[in-house]
């Protein structure tokens, strides 16, 4: 199991905050806000994920779901799958370490809630039930962070 220090869920909730802040501006504040909040922030070294799966966090067995990731390094600043050797495991839960993954569904760039290129896959779950989807990486020759490990937890109707 993956155990957050206080440093680590301090940095993910001011990098949530500062992604927050940053759609609300330019348009109206009171609808991109109500959003983002639906979204799952975890932290992984100086990587913090916003993770959103659509529809409405609600996937259904058998029927395609959409995941995507909106990494950010320290100081909010957007991390691009072009930037990222990213790979994404789906594992039926309870997942122990070690476990070889359901599927490992391509990534591709997205664009999502006016974010460009950022990491996102197509799933479609077999079942219904209980899923950890494991996202991991490391940064490209031209990016600066370190690897990251992010786990979160799905369920499937």
């Amino acid at each position: 199991m993956f155990h957050l220090s206080n440093k680590s869920k301090t940095l993910g909730l001011l990098v949530f905050l500062g992604l927050l802040v940053e759609a609300a501006i330019p348009t109206a504040p009171q609808l991109n806000s109500i959003s983002v909040l639906a979204h799952e922030v975890e932290v992984s070294g100086d990587v913090a994920a916003t993770f959103h799966l659509e529809p409405n966090h609600n996937p259904r067995a058998g029927q395609p779901a959409r995941v995507w990731f909106a990494l950010t390094r320290r100081g909010g600043e957007i991390i691009p799958l072009e930037q990222c050797n990213c790979k994404l495991s789906v594992y039926t839960k309870p997942y122990k370490e070690g476990n070889k993954p359901l599927m490992q569904p391509p990534l591709k760039a997205v664009s999502a809630e006016r974010l460009k290129g950022i990491p996102g896959a197509d799933i479609v779950f077999p079942k219904a039930g209980a899923y950890e989807l494991e996202l991991s990486g490391a940064a490209k020759i031209a990016a600066n962070f370190k690897p990251f490990k992010l786990n979160y937890k799905v369920t499937v109707r």
